[in-house]
C-alpha cells in the first residue's frame, strides 16, 4: 500500500483509508463478524488508517474497531470524533462543549481499548458553542497526551480558519466524490493554505460508483440511501447513466468502476486520503487497488467531461440533515 502525509507536517498515513460506519449502521443489518474480518484483511494489505465515531451504532463501532486492533496497535492509524448526541435533533443532536468532548473522549478510549487516539475529530459544529471553546478543549486533550492529531468535519473554510488559530488542524473530513464537488469552492483551498489534510468520506458516492446500485430493489428496508435524494425516482435513473459512463472509461483502462472514481479522488491532490466505507473483505480489496491506477491529464479530462458537476441529479443529504452541514 502506498502512504501520504496527511497535512504538510502531519502524520504518514495509507493512501487509503478505511471507513468502518457501515460495520455497525446505516448500510443495512450491522455484520461483527464481517467487519473484524475486513480490518484484519485491511491492516494485511496495509490499510492502516482506520476511522470510526462514537456515534456509530452509536458507541457499538468503537468496540468492534477496538476488538480488530487488540495487540495490532502498533500498525493503526486510528481516528474518531465527538459530537453527535444520540437521540438528539437538530441543534441538540450536536454538542461541542469542552466538558462533552472530554467525557467522549474518555469513554471513546475505554470502547476501543487504547491509551491514544491518533486523530480525534469535532464530528459537527456546535451552533451553541463557539469553535475556538471545542479545539480548546481539544488542544486539553492533545496536552494530557490522550489524543495526537486534532481534526474537523463537514466545516466552511471560515470555520478551519478560526480553529486552526487556536491549534493546528491536521485534517478536514467532508465528503467529496466525482458527485459531490462542493469542497472544490472554498474548503480544499483552505486547507492547502493552511497545510491540512483532507479526508473525503463516501468517496464512492455511498457505493453508488461502484455501479452495483442501479435500483433500490437490492437496498435493505433499513439502508439510509433509501432517503437520499440522489438515490430516489427520477434522481436515481439520470445518475445511473452517469456511473455507466464511469464504467466505460474504466473498461478501456483494465480497472472497476469503484477503482477508478477512487483513482480520480486520489489525482486531485497529494493532502487528500479518502476513507471508502465497507464491511465487506471483497469490496476492501477491490478499492486497495485504486492506488494503482493510474491517470493521465487525459483520463481526467475525459472523466470529468463524463461527469461534470452540474450533472448530478439531487442533493447528497437530505434538508434536515444540512442543517449541521457547514456550507
Amino acid at each position: 500500500m502506498k502512504t501520504r502525509r496527511l497535512g504538510r507536517q502531519g502524520p504518514v498515513v495509507s493512501a487509503i483509508g478505511l471507513g468502518c460506519m457501515s460495520m455497525s449502521q446505516s448500510y443495512g443489518n450491522p455484520d461483527e463478524t464481517g467487519g473484524l474480518d475486513t480490518i484484519h484483511r485491511a491492516l494485511e494489505l496495509g490499510v492502516t488508517f482506520l476511522d470510526t465515531a462514537d456515534v456509530y451504532g452509536p458507541f457499538t463501532n468503537e468496540e468492534l474497531v477496538g476488538r480488530a486492533i487488540r495487540g495490532r496497535r502498533d500498525g493503526v492509524f486510528l481516528a474518531t470524533k465527538c459530537g453527535f448526541v444520540p437521540g438528539g435533533s437538530g441543534p441538540t443532536s450536536v454538542d461541542g462543549s469542552p466538558q462533552h468532548i472530554r467525557e467522549a473522549c474518555d469513554a471513546s478510549l475505554c470502547r476501543l481499548g487504547v491509551h491514544t487516539i491518533d486523530l480525534y475529530y469535532l464530528h459537527r459544529v456546535d451552533p451553541r458553542t463557539p469553535i475556538e471553546e471545542s479545539v480548546r478543549a481539544m488542544a486539553g486533550l492533545v496536552a494530557e497526551g490522550k489524543v495526537r492529531y486534532l481534526g474537523l468535519s463537514e466545516v466552511s473554510g471560515k470555520t478551519l480558519r478560526r480553529a486552526h488559530a487556536v491549534h493546528p488542524i491536521t485534517a478536514v473530513q467532508s465528503e467529496y466524490s466525482l458527485w459531490t464537488r462542493d469542497p472544490e469552492t472554498v474548503v480544499l483551498p483552505a486547507c492547502r493554505e493552511l497545510g491540512v489534510g483532507f479526508v473525503p468520506f463516501s468517496p464512492l458516492g455511498r457505493g453508488f460508483f461502484s455501479g452495483k446500485v442501479r435500483t433500490l430493489d437490492g437496498l435493505p428496508e433499513n439502508d439510509f440511501r433509501r432517503g437520499i435524494p440522489r438515490f430516489q425516482g427520477e434522481n436515481l435513473a439520470a445518475n445511473v447513466t452517469l456511473v455507466d459512463r464511469l464504467a466505460a472509461i474504466a473498461q478501456e483502462k483494465g480497472c472497476t468502476p469503484a477503482q477508478l472514481a477512487l483513482a480520480w479522488v486520489l489525482a486531485q491532490g497529494e493532502e487528500i486520503v479518502p476513507i471508502p466505507g465497507t464491511k465487506r473483505r471483497q469490496y476492501l480489496e477491490e478499492n486497495a487497488g485504486a492506488v494503482d491506477v493510474a491517470l493521465t491529464s487525459s483520463d481526467l479530462a475525459r472523466i470529468g467531461a463524463a461527469i461534470p458537476k452540474e450533472s448530478v441529479a439531487g442533493e447528497r443529504y437530505s434538508p434536515q440533515s444540512f442543517t449541521l452541514v457547514e456550507r
